[in-house]
């Protein structure tokens, strides 16, 4: 730990992600509530869903830059803000427009958040940075595992609305608690600009060193194409991981025929696989020292499994398994070992790489909503559903094969097999 001065501020980075793993599904867990409520189908919630992706996709490249220039409280002191009124406004519109709006302020707050944690979680978690980052996957996924199952407890009981309640009070302590807070780069930023020092310049040289690091460790540089198929993979990630987070509950409800607590524990499941495979990927890159291409291919090929059981064989249990597989083989960080992966293929300026890579992802997540929207005011739900699973599954195998190339040529590139334990500089 960098001070006990930061504990604060670690915790705060911590709140927003038990916050945004509630926001990432609160619209597709209420869906049928929020489509009375604003007057409008399926078709038209899945649209405002759509409007998250759009304000990321067209935000976070810029948000991951300002985080830089004006420091990281001020960013998050904003996501929260954008937050309360996410929640707010969904409480209390019945006007589909607002909910758009409402929508695109959360993916807004979303890249704010993305901009400003995860270099706070690195900045202050000094000794282990890799496992900062890993909780917040985790603390995503927990909320993501509970989060279903009260939403079926409180619309039981007639009050879904304290579903919404929950996370806007959760949101206000996100915004308290980063209001008091320290964050070390925020003061050592202070510091550096009371001695005038060059901090722009020293951060170049830093990026310029880990870059030539990188170069380094080339046999013989891979074709450009690698480059751009790496950054696609943010797009496949983005949209395997999207599916079973919004789709898999009503696939439940109007596939298989399951009751609200059944398609419920779909995502439950879907969410526990994803922190379970947090902490058994977490173990094998630190303790087995396995590459990021290992755990990205054996990810590719496991969601392509999972999704073509689900596809194939609506038989509950079946389902279940599939529901978990799917949550730990495309959302147990694979989306995370993509940005290490374009770094490896790509090295040079990290910023720049993660807002390209987090470009794609923001696509996917913009796309796959309206895809989903187009489908179902163009056929019956259930039928829509499962047709984006199967272009997940498409998507998924393409996604396979790309790593399957650069596995079989990495030690071609890199001098040793993919296979091979990662060195102690690598």
């Amino acid at each position: 730990m960098k001070s006990k001065k930061y504990i604060l501020s670690l915790l705060s980075v911590y709140l927003v992600y038990m916050t945004h793993g509630i926001q990432a599904i609160v619209l597709s867990q209420n869906l049928d509530q929020f489509a009375a409520q604003w007057g409008t189908d399926e078709a038209g919630v899945y649209a405002v869903i759509g409007y998250t992706g759009l304000a990321k996709f067209i935000s976070v490249w810029i948000c991951g830059e300002l985080s830089d220039k004006i420091g990281r409280k001020i960013m998050i002191v904003l996501g929260a803000v954008m937050y309360v009124g996410f929640f707010g406004l969904l409480l209390g519109t019945s006007n589909l427009v607002v909910a758009g709006v409402a929508a695109f302020l959360a993916g807004l707050a979303t890249s704010f958040f993305d901009g400003a944690c995860y270099p706070v979680a690195q900045e202050t978690w000094v000794s282990s940075p890799g496992t900062a980052v890993i909780l917040i996957k985790g603390v995503i996924s927990v909320s993501g595992l509970i989060y279903p199952m009260l939403v079926v407890g409180l619309r039981s009981s007639g009050n879904w609305k304290a579903g919404v309640l929950l996370p806007l009070v959760m949101s206000v302590i996100v915004l308290v608690v980063s209001l008091i807070s320290s964050y070390c780069y925020d003061d050592e930023r202070k510091r550096k600009k009371r001695e005038g020092s060059a901090a722009e310049s020293g951060q170049q040289g830093k990026l310029d060193d880990d870059a030539q690091r990188g170069l380094a460790r080339f046999v013989r540089k891979p074709p450009a194409f690698v480059t751009v198929g790496c950054a696609i993979y943010g797009f496949i990630a983005m949209a395997a991981m999207y599916s079973g987070q919004q789709l898999l509950t009503r696939f439940g409800l109007t596939i298989v025929g399951m009751d609200d607590i059944g398609a419920a524990s779909l995502t439950s499941l879907y969410t526990g696989g994803s922190l379970a495979a947090v902490i058994i990927w977490g173990v094998f890159m630190a303790k087995f020292r396995w590459r990021n291409l290992k755990v990205v291919l054996v990810d590719l090929i496991g969601a392509v499994v999972s999704y073509a059981l689900v596809c194939l064989i609506h038989v509950g249990i079946v389902v279940q398994i599939a529901a978990l597989g799917i949550g730990f083989f495309a959302a147990g960080g694979a989306l995370q070992c993509g940005v290490t992966l374009m770094q490896e293929f790509h090295p040079g300026n990290k910023g720049r790489n993660l807002g390209i890579y987090y470009t794609f992802m923001g696509a996917a997540s913009y796309a796959l909503p309206v895809i989903q929207s187009t489908l179902t005011a163009n056929s019956n739900e259930g039928d829509a559903i499962l047709q984006s699973l199967l272009l997940n599954l498409g998507l998924t195998a393409v996604g396979a094969v790309f790593m399957l190339y650069l596995a079989f040529n990495y030690k071609k590139w890199f001098g040793v097999s993919v296979m091979s334990p990662r060195g102690p500089n690598e």
